[in-house]
């Protein structure tokens, strides 16, 4: 049920962003709101409806740990995996805009479980959502004002040119929907089962199992795109990511439900998190670029850290 659970969500999400991208450019919004905005909610969809419902399933755990897991997966394994393949080129939005909001969000999250009893609650789910639309506006209106940007992102979006059925969108809106629905629902049941299996915490598995599970999308991407040679929005990409799932997912959760964080997530699995991100800030300052030895570190540190988790 875990492999069909994730392989339902991928599914669903994937149709999610096709129908409502579809309506989306139908209605005149340009390629480039659509790419940063619905795009960038349904990859990330399947980690948001998996968090909710652990945390309404009374996992909190699993919530957390899929988040914080997915954002040191994301930085380490992902990332240091695609800079193994080939060398990704630093451009100075991703040292001035990217990782400085990136750290700003890991900190964030950090101070107010820390200094809130070690919860995340509804008006802290606002202030994130708040955090979140100020940010993807800053970008929408940055992003238009770069056309070298906007071409790469319209590229990208050939994939979901609006079809001319409006039925047939809403199918795929529907599909998707539904895949996310049932998807996350039999993820997160086998990853409960999966943690009663081996005997380990809930933790163990939303930092582990959980984590990957939603990260691999973004690694055979990464992986596709440093085969092709074009990793100049990888680092972006995954930092956007680590972004959006702090303050979307972890956002839209706790106004569902408040978030209870345990002690071991707070001093072991944030401050990883928090570590990792700051690791990777002189691995783009230095020359600019990101080769094999920083992707070997990275993917060792992971390996490492997963290892203290599983012991």
């Amino acid at each position: 049920m875990l492999v069909v659970g994730l392989f339902v969500l991928i599914i669903g999400g994937d149709f999610l962003v096709k129908g409502a991208s579809s309506i989306a450019l139908r209605a005149h919004i340009s390629p480039l709101v659509v790419g940063l905005t619905i795009v960038a909610f349904g990859t990330s969809a399947p980690e948001l409806l998996i968090s909710v419902k652990a945390a309404l399933d009374g996992s909190p755990d699993m919530t957390m740990g899929n988040v914080v897991g997915s954002n040191i997966c994301n930085l380490a394994l992902v990332l240091g995996v695609t800079a193994i393949i080939g060398v990704i080129k630093v451009n100075s939005d991703s040292i001035k805009i990217d990782w400085p909001v990136t750290m700003g969000s890991s900190l964030l999250l950090y101070f107010v479980v820390k200094e809130d009893a070690a919860m995340i609650k509804t008006y802290e789910g606002i202030i994130f959502i708040v955090l979140l639309v100020v940010y993807t506006v800053f970008i929408v209106r940055k992003s238009r004002k770069e056309t070298k940007a906007q071409r790469a992102l319209e590229q990208e979006m050939e994939d979901v040119a609006p079809s001319r059925h409006v039925g047939k969108d809403a199918f795929f809106i529907v599909v998707g929907c539904a895949g996310l629905y049932f998807g996350a629902d039999w993820f997160v049941g086998g990853a409960k089962n999966l943690a009663m299996f081996l005997g380990v915490s809930e933790r163990v598995i939303g930092i582990t199992v959980l984590a990957l599970g939603t990260s691999l999308p973004e690694l055979v991407t990464s992986i596709v795109a440093s085969v092709k040679k074009e990793t100049d929005l990888a680092l972006g990409n995954l930092m956007g990511s680590n972004i959006f799932n702090i303050l979307s997912i972890l956002g839209i959760t706790s106004i569902i439900k408040d978030i209870h964080v345990s002690e071991a997530i707070i001093k072991h699995d944030m401050v990883a998190m928090i570590g990792v991100t700051l690791l990777v800030l002189p691995m783009m300052l230095y020359k600019r670029t990101m080769g094999r030895v920083s992707g070997i570190i990275l993917v060792v540190v992971y390996i490492f850290y997963t290892y203290t988790v599983i012991t």
